[in-house]
């Protein structure tokens, strides 16, 4: 069987969610021993290559791109209008048996005979208009409502997005197929041999731990968002639910008290005393890491607006090989999004042992389960509280984390790689 996969987005250099999951789920599908009985072929940008030649390698099974039987990769030089021109162009020259696109949009003009699976993450556009630019807004509702229609077969990542799919755009329930999405194998826990095992044992490395710190000026103890920079996410709200916590600490301090997330801090020094510490330098920090997003400019004035621009630091993007490190060393993962069609970063914490709160909003309440403690993410109060109360809580981290462990084992790649073939493949 011959199977076109649009994978313009899977060899990006900054990838974020979308972008993780076609470069995870077609190197897990390509890696099953029974996508050897198939030729995959694989449409990109002229531009992209340099990851892509890492498959390559001997070290990569399955994945020989030099072997033209088993997987040809082919590259379309249109810079715009890319899926509906280059794509569509190239699979009437040469059609392909079922195309697969992981993410929305589906050529308009195409032969009749090829079958078609989109994936759809979500219908963040359709609750969250005043976060979306114009274009954007109006090229994702427009190519979702025509994937919805006209694909033959749908994957949604959550039952959250099939109801939505269903309920909202009137979607054929009987054509969706809910697959989850897979934790990467570099967050999984190691017992042998793993590949994840030299990821921790870095980790546990003190030299390789200062290095990350002083890398991304990470002290001891941090609170820890990773994620977008952009209004649905929500972040506004979370450095104002932070400023709480943090001037009711420096209010217990100057009483000589322990703050309300357990750290005991010297009190503010009185006139002509010799100077102390801050009452808040053991207090953990805000770290908001990843890219800027559109619209992002109120969330990188909030610190200031809310007296806290010390204790807030926006450390940019995480390169790849540092992730795991950060999340790890995270005292606590926040992640109080207003709407997602799935979640993954709160199962990557969660897989690295790190407590996680999240909204009881979407997806998150399904993939979070009892493993995080869930909030209304328009409540700045009860961001604040749950904040307070996971960081004072020993028993309440521990039991986090033991469920999140527990969690996690629902949602692999290998098992997304098997469902998404069969759907493929029996079309």
């Amino acid at each position: 069987m011959l199977i076109g996969i649009d994978a313009s987005r899977a060899f990006v250099k900054d990838k974020t969610g979308t972008e993780n999951y076609s470069y995870e789920l077609i190197k897990a599908i390509l890696e099953l021993p029974e996508a050897r009985k198939h030729t995959f072929r694989l449409y990109v940008r002229k531009s992209e290559g340099s990851e892509l030649a890492l498959w390559d390698r001997p070290a990569s099974a399955g994945l020989e791109v030099r072997n033209p039987k088993t997987l040809q990769v082919i590259r379309i030089p249109w810079k715009f209008f890319w899926t509906q021109g280059g794509l569509a162009w190239e699979l009437l020259r040469r059609p392909v048996d079922v195309l697969w696109v992981p993410a929305h949009t589906l050529p308009i003009v195409r032969s009749g005979k090829m079958e078609t699976v989109v994936t759809i993450h979500g219908l963040e556009y359709e609750y969250l208009p005043e976060y979306n630019k114009f274009p954007q807004s109006l090229y994702l509702n427009k190519s979702t409502e025509y994937a919805v229609k006209h694909a033959d077969k749908l994957i949604a990542v959550s039952n959250w997005t099939k109801s939505q799919l269903v309920d909202r755009l009137g979607a054929d329930g009987k054509k969706i197929k809910v697959i989850y999405e897979g934790v990467g194998k570099r967050f999984l826990r190691a017992t042998n041999n793993e590949g994840s095992e030299l990821e921790l044992l870095k980790v546990r490395n003190h030299k390789y731990e200062r290095q990350i710190r002083h890398k991304y000026g990470l002290h001891k103890n941090y609170i820890l968002f990773l994620g977008t920079i952009q209004p649905r996410k929500n972040l506004v709200r979370l450095i104002e639910a932070y400023s709480m916590v943090v001037k009711e600490s420096v209010e217990a301090s100057i009483s000589n008290k322990v703050t309300p997330s357990g750290f005991a801090v010297p009190t503010w020094p009185s006139a002509g005393s010799p100077a102390k510490e801050s009452p808040l330098s053991n207090f953990p920090d805000l770290i908001i890491a990843g890219k800027k997003g559109w619209m992002a400019e109120e969330i990188y004035k909030a610190p200031k607006k809310y007296g806290v621009e010390d204790k807030v630091k926006f450390v940019g993007r995480v390169a790849e090989a540092d992730i795991v490190a950060v999340y790890k060393m995270a005292r606590l993962f926040v992640w109080p999004s207003l709407m997602e069609g799935f979640g993954l970063p709160i199962l990557e914490a969660m897989q690295l042992g790190v407590p996680v709160i999240t909204s009881n909003r979407g997806a998150l309440i399904e993939v979070g389960g009892k493993a995080s403690l869930q909030v209304n993410p328009e409540k700045v109060e009860e961001i604040a509280e749950a904040i307070k109360l996971v960081l004072n809580t020993k028993e309440l981290r521990e039991g986090l984390v033991e469920r999140g462990y527990k969690q996690v084992k629902k949602f692999s790649w290998d098992k997304a790689s098997r469902e998404t073939l069969k759907i493929l493949t029996s079309i």
